[in-house]
C-alpha cells in the first residue's frame, strides 16, 4: 500500500515571513500612509498597523462630527438673529442688527492658519514616507524624525501666531468701541464665533505639542505616525472650519 504523510498543523498555519528582508505583514509599519499592497492581506481576527491607523482616525472623526454639528446651530442662530428685531411704539418692525467691519488683521491670520495647515501635512507625510520607515525599522535611525520634526514646529509656530493675531483682532475692536457687552448683536457673535474656534485651536496647540514630544519618547513607529496623523486630521478640520466661519464674517452679515 502507498506511504501517506500527513502535515503537523504548525506546518500549514506557517506565518508569511515577508519578502525580501522585510517584516512580516501583519508587523511591517504604515508606510506609504498606511495604504501598502500587502494591508489588506491581514489575517482573519488580527490588528496590524493600518487597522489601528484606521480605529483612531475614525475616532477623530467621530469627535469632530459633534464639534460640526456644534458648529452648524452657531451658525444658524448667526442667520436667524440677522432677520429679527423688534416693533416700536408706532407697530413698525426694526431691524436692530447692523454689520460688523471685521479687522483686516483676520484676512492675514486666515493666511497663517492655512500655512500651518500646510506645515501640519508635511510632517504627516513624512512620517510614512517608504524609505525612511524601512530604514527605521532596519535599524539605520529615525529619518522619518527628522524630516518631520521641523514641519511640526513651523505648524505649531503658526498655530501659536494665529491665536496671537486673534487676540489682536479683538484689541483693535475693543479700542473701536465693539465690545461683547455692546448692544449690537453683531459683536455678540463675531466674539462667540472667534472665541469658540480660538478655544478649539487651543486644544490643538496642547496636541500639537504632545506630538512633537511624542515624536521623540514613542519608541514604535507605528505610534508616532498615528499620533502625528490624528493631530493632522483635527489641525485640518479646524483650518477649514476656520475658512468657512472667516467667510462668513465677511460676506454674509
Amino acid at each position: 500500500m502507498p506511504a501517506t504523510f500527513t502535515r503537523h498543523p504548525t506546518e500549514i498555519e506557517r506565518k508569511d515571513p515577508g519578502i525580501g528582508g522585510k517584516p512580516p505583514v501583519d508587523r511591517r509599519p504604515t508606510g506609504g500612509g498606511g495604504d501598502g499592497e500587502n494591508w489588506d492581506n491581514q489575517p482573519h481576527g488580527r490588528n496590524g498597523p493600518r487597522e489601528l491607523l484606521i480605529r483612531y482616525r475614525l475616532g477623530v472623526m467621530f469627535a469632530l462630527a459633534g464639534d460640526l454639528m456644534f458648529f452648524v446651530a452657531l451658525v444658524s442662530a448667526f442667520f436667524v438673529r440677522q432677520t429679527t428685531g423688534h416693533f416700536d411704539v408706532h407697530d413698525n418692525f426694526i431691524n436692530d442688527w447692523r454689520p460688523l467691519a471685521v479687522p483686516p488683521i483676520l484676512w492675514l491670520n486666515t493666511a497663517v492658519l492655512l500655512l500651518s495647515s500646510a506645515a501640519m501635512e508635511m510632517a504627516r507625510r513624512q512620517l510614512f514616507h517608504e524609505i525612511d520607515v524601512m530604514e527605521e525599522w532596519l535599524g539605520l535611525g529615525r529619518p522619518a524624525v527628522k524630516r518631520a520634526a521641523p514641519w511640526l514646529v513651523a505648524a505649531l509656530v503658526l498655530g501659536v501666531m494665529f491665536l496671537a493675531g486673534q487676540w489682536i483682532a479683538w484689541e483693535q475692536l475693543v479700542r473701536e468701541g465693539f465690545r461683547f457687552t455692546s448692544p449690537d448683536p453683531s459683536s455678540h457673535f463675531f466674539y462667540l464665533i472667534t472665541g469658540i474656534h480660538g478655544l478649539h485651536l487651543v486644544m490643538g496647540i496642547f496636541a500639537l505639542v504632545a506630538a512633537l514630544v511624542g515624536l521623540f519618547t514613542l519608541k514604535k513607529i507605528e505610534l508616532r505616525q498615528i499620533a502625528v496623523d490624528s493631530v493632522a486630521w483635527y489641525w485640518h478640520t479646524m483650518g477649514l472650519f476656520w475658512v468657512f466661519l472667516f467667510v462668513l464674517l465677511v460676506f454674509f452679515q
